[in-house]
C-alpha cells in the first residue's frame, strides 16, 4: 500500500531509521571498505571507557594509570589515521604530477581535443580528495566523542589533558588531523591547473596573479567547503548567518529545493526583515529621551529603566508564545505583532497629554508584546532555501543592527515641538507617533503582500532549521570536525547499552525545562556569556542619557548622534571578526579575548576621581560597546555549532532560548537602573557598573573552566 503522501512519507520512515543509528554503527556504514583498516577502532576504545567506569576505583594512582593507558590508545589510533593520511596525501600528490606532464606536453602540441580529458582526470582527484576529508571527518568526529564519553563517566577532565598536551606539542600528530595539514598545496595544485585548462587560448596569467579571481568549478568548491570546515574558516556572511541562531545545511539537494519553492516568497522574506527593523528601532528610539519623559510625567530621570525596560520585561513572554503560534502560522502572529505595536506607540504618544506614567507603561508593554523576532527568525529556517538561507540570515542580523542605530539617530531628529488640536508633538512624543506611522504603514504592506507558506500533508511545518530530505544530509554529509550530529552525541552517551536510540529522544524540547535539561556545560556557559554581555550593553544604552546629562549636559541630538555612532559600528566590527580575525584566531580565543576587554571597558567606565570627564566616559563606552558586540557575535557563533539539534526544531529551540536569556538581563539591568536611582543620580553610574563587573569576572571564569572543551 502506498502512502497517500507518498515519496515524502517513505523519507521520514528512513530519515527516522537513519537518526536511530548510533554514531559507532553509521562509522561502519559510511566508512569506505578499503580503507576500514584506518579507520579509529572506536568500538575497542568504548569498551575500554566501560571497563574503566566497571573496575576502576577512585584513589588516584589507578586514575593515574587509567589516563597513561588510554592515552596510549588514543595516540595509536591517531597515528594510524595520520599515517594513512599521509599516504593518500602523497599518492595524490604522485598523481598530479603525473597529469602535469601530460599537461605539459597538452599544452606544446595545443590538441585542444583532449582538454576536457584532462579537465576530468583533474576532476577524479578532487573528488578522491574530497574522499580523504570525509574520512579525517569520520575519525575527527569519532576522536571528539570518544573524549567527551571519557568525560562524561570520570569526574576529572580527560580531554583538557589529552588536548593540551598533545595539540600544542611541536610533533603533534592531533593537528595532522584537525587541521588541512598539506591538503592546502593538492587545492592549489588542482585550482591552477583547471584554471588553466579552462581558458582554451592558454593564458599567461594565472591564479596566483588574481587572488580575488574564484575558480568556478564544482570540485573545487566541494573541496573549498571541506577544507572551510576543516578550519574553521569562515567569512562576513557565514559570520552573519551564525550569530542569527538559524541553523546551515552544507549543500541543497533538487527534492529540498522544490519543497523550498513551494514556501518561499520574496516579499514575504523583505516583510519579515522590515519587521525586525523596525521592532529593532522601536526599542530604541526612545532611549534618548525617556528620563526628560519621566521628568515631566512628576517621576525621577531613572524611571527610565523602567520604561525601557517594560518592553523587555513583555517580550520575555511574547517569545513563547510567537515561537508556538508560528508553528501554525506566520501571517496571523506578524498581523498581530504589527497591531499590538500600533497601538503600543500610540499609548506612549498620548502618556503626555495625559500627564500619566501608567499609560506611557502599557504603551511599551504592548509594544513588548509584539515582538516577532522568534516568527522572524522562524521564517527564514522554514521557508527560504538553503541556497539563500545563509544571506537571509545575515539580513535578519543586518537589519537588527541597522534598527539599533537608526532608532536613536531618528530620536536626535525629531526635536521640534508643535500641537495639532489637543495633541502634543514634541521630542517625548514625537517617537511614539513616528513608530506609529510606520507601523500603520506597514500593516497594510503586510496585509497586501505577505504569502502565507504552503503547509505539508499534516497541517504543520518542517522541523526548524532544515527540512525533512536535506536532513538527510545531516546523516551523511556532517560539516567537518565542530559540527557533528548532536543527536548521535546523545545516543551515544545516554544509550551506550544499546545499539539504537528510541524515537523520541530525537523530538524537540517540549518545555524550557525539557530544553534546559539539553543543554551541555558549555552551552550554559555561552548562554551566561549572552546574558552577561546583554545586561552590560543595556547599563551602557538604558542609562545614557541620564549619565551624559548629569555629569556633561549633553542636549538630547548629542546623547541621539552619540547612541547612533555606537550603533554604527556593530556592522563593521562584525565585518572585521567574520572576514578576518575568525580566520585568523579560534573563536574561543576571540570569546576569551573578547570578555577581558569588556571588563576593562567596564573598568574603565568606573568614576573614582573628580571630576568624570566625558573623553573618560565616551572611550570606554565605545570599549565596552564594542567588544560586547564581538563578543555577541562569536559567542552566537559558537553556539550555533554546540548547541544540541534536538533545540534546533521546535517551539522550545536554541534561538528562543537565547532571546530570553539577553531579555532577562535586559529587565534586570533596566530594573538595576531604576532602583540604583533611588541613591542618587551621583552613585548611578557606579552602582550600575558594579553587577557587570561581577558578572563579567563570573563569565570569564566559567569560560576559563570550558575552554577546552570548545575545540
Amino acid at each position: 500500500m502506498i502512502h497517500p503522501s507518498g515519496n515524502l512519507y517513505v523519507v521520514k520512515v528512513f530519515l527516522v531509521d537513519i537518526k536511530m543509528v548510533n554514531f559507532g554503527k553509521r562509522l561502519i556504514q559510511d566508512q569506505v571498505q578499503e580503507w576500514k583498516e584506518y579507520y579509529i577502532n572506536y568500538k575497542l576504545m568504548k569498551k575500554r571507557v566501560k571497563q574503566y567506569v566497571q573496575q576502576t576505583p577512585a584513589d588516584g594512582k589507578h586514575r593515574q594509570q587509567v589516563l597513561k593507558e588510554f592515552s596510549r590508545i588514543l595516540d595509536e589510533q591517531i597515528e594510524k589515521v595520520v599515517l594513512f593520511m599521509l599516504d593518500q596525501q602523497g599518492w595524490l600528490a604522485s598523481r598530479l604530477e603525473k597529469l602535469g606532464e601530460e599537461h605539459a606536453i597538452l599544452s606544446e602540441q595545443q590538441d585542444n581535443s583532449r582538454i576536457s580529458e584532462l579537465q576530468e582526470a583533474y576532476r577524479a582527484v578532487g573528488h578522491d580528495l574530497v574522499k580523504l576529508l570525509k574520512f579525517v571527518d569520520m575519525n575527527a568526529t569519532g576522536i571528539r566523542k570518544i573524549l567527551k564519553k571519557f568525560d562524561k563517566h570520570f569526574d576529572y577532565r580527560f580531554t583538557n589533558y589529552y588536548v593540551s598536551t598533545r595539540s600544542n606539542h611541536p610533533y603533534s600528530q592531533l593537528q595532522q588531523v584537525f587541521k588541512h595539514v598539506g591538503i592546502g598545496a593538492v587545492v592549489g595544485a588542482l585550482s591552477r591547473n583547471l584554471a588553466f585548462l579552462q581558458d582554451c587560448e592558454g593564458s599567461s596569467s594565472s591564479i596566483y596573479d588574481h587572488p580575488s579571481a574564484v575558480l568556478k568549478d564544482p570540485v573545487i568548491d566541494l573541496i573549498n567547503a571541506s577544507v572551510d570546515k576543516l578550519t574553521h574558516a569562515t567569512s562576513f556572511l557565514q559570520f552573519l548567518g551564525q550569530h542569527a541562531l538559524i541553523v546551515q545545511e552544507d549543500r541543497p539537494c533538487a527534492t529540498d529545493d522544490r519543497v523550498d519553492d513551494q514556501r518561499y516568497h520574496f516579499m514575504s522574506l523583505l516583510l519579515n526583515l522590515a519587521n525586525t527593523f523596525l521592532y529593532m528601532m522601536n526599542t530604541y528610539i526612545i532611549v534618548p529621551t525617556a528620563d526628560d519623559y519621566s521628568l515631566y510625567l512628576g517621576a525621577a530621570a531613572t524611571v527610565c529603566g523602567v520604561i525601557i525596560g517594560s518592553m523587555a520585561v513583555a517580550q520575555v513572554f511574547s517569545s513563547v508564545y510567537f515561537s508556538a503560534w508560528s508553528n501554525k502560522s506566520y501571517f496571523k502572529p506578524l498581523l498581530f505583532s504589527s497591531i499590538m505595536l500600533l497601538l503600543g506607540n500610540l499609548l506612549y504618544a498620548s502618556a503626555y497629554d495625559l500627564s500619566s506614567l501608567a499609560v506611557l507603561i502599557i504603551g511599551r508593554l504592548l509594544c513588548g508584546l509584539g515582538s516577532a523576532r522568534a516568527v522572524n527568525r522562524r521564517y527564514i529556517s522554514d521557508c527560504v532555501p538553503l541556497k539563500i538561507r545563509m544571506k537571509a540570515s545575515a539580513g535578519f542580523v543586518s537589519a537588527s543592527a541597522l534598527g539599533m542605530a537608526c532608532g536613536p539617530a531618528l530620536a536626535g531628529l525629531l526635536q521640534t515641538k508643535f500641537r495639532i488640536h489637543s495633541l502634543t508633538f514634541n521630542q517625548n512624543t514625537l517617537p511614539g507617533w513616528v513608530m506609529a506611522l510606520a507601523w500603520l504603514i506597514y500593516l497594510i504592506w503586510l496585509w497586501i503582500s505577505f504569502q502565507e507558506p504552503v503547509l505539508d500533508s499534516e497541517g504543520n511545518h518542517f522541523p526548524q532549521g532544515s527540512h525533512v530530505v536535506g536532513q538527510l544530509e545531516n546523516a551523511f554529509v556532517q560539516p567537518l570536525l565542530s559540527c557533528e550530529s548532536k543527536n548521535d552525541e546523545e545516543v551515544d552517551l545516554d544509550y551506550d547499552g544499546s545499539e539504537e536510540a528510541s524515537e523520541k529522544s530525537h523530538e524537540p524540547a517540549s518545555s524550557i525545562a525539557s530544553a534546559y535539561r539539553l543543554l551541555t556545560p558549555s552551552v550554559k556557559v555561552q548562554l551566561l556569556i549572552y546574558f552577561m554581555l546583554k545586561y552590560a550593553m543595556e547599563i551602557l544604552l538604558a542609562e545614557s542619557s541620564v549619565i551624559t546629562t548629569f555629569y556633561f549636559s549633553w542636549s538630547t541630538s548629542s546623547v541621539a548622534i552619540f547612541l547612533a555612532v555606537l550603533g554604527l559600528t556593530v556592522l563593521p566590527v562584525n565585518a572585521i571578526v567574520g572576514s578576518y580575525l575568525t580566520n585568523i584566531f579560534e573563536d574561543r580565543q576571540i570569546l576569551l579575548s573578547s570578555e577581558i576587554m569588556l571588563l576593562i571597558g567596564v573598568i574603565l567606565s568606573f568614576r573614582v576621581t573628580e571630576p568624570y570627564s566625558a573623553p573618560q566616559y565616551v572611550c570606554s563606552a565605545l570599549l565596552t560597546f564594542v567588544s560586547a558586540e564581538v563578543l555577541e557575535g562569536v559567542n552566537l557563533s559558537l553556539l550555533s555549532r554546540v548547541m544540541s539539534s534536538r533545540l534546533t526544531r521546535g517551539t522550545f529551540n536554541g534561538g528562543l532560548l537565547s532571546t530570553e536569556a539577553g531579555t532577562l538581563a535586559r529587565v534586570l539591568a533596566d530594573g538595576t537602573i531604576t532602583f540604583a536611582g533611588y541613591l542618587g543620580e551621583d552613585k548611578l553610574l557606579n552602582v550600575t557598573l558594579l553587577p557587570s563587573l561581577l558578572i563579567c569576572i563570573v563569565s570569564i571564569a566559567a569560560t576559563l573552566l570550558t575552554f577546552n572543551t570548545l575545540f
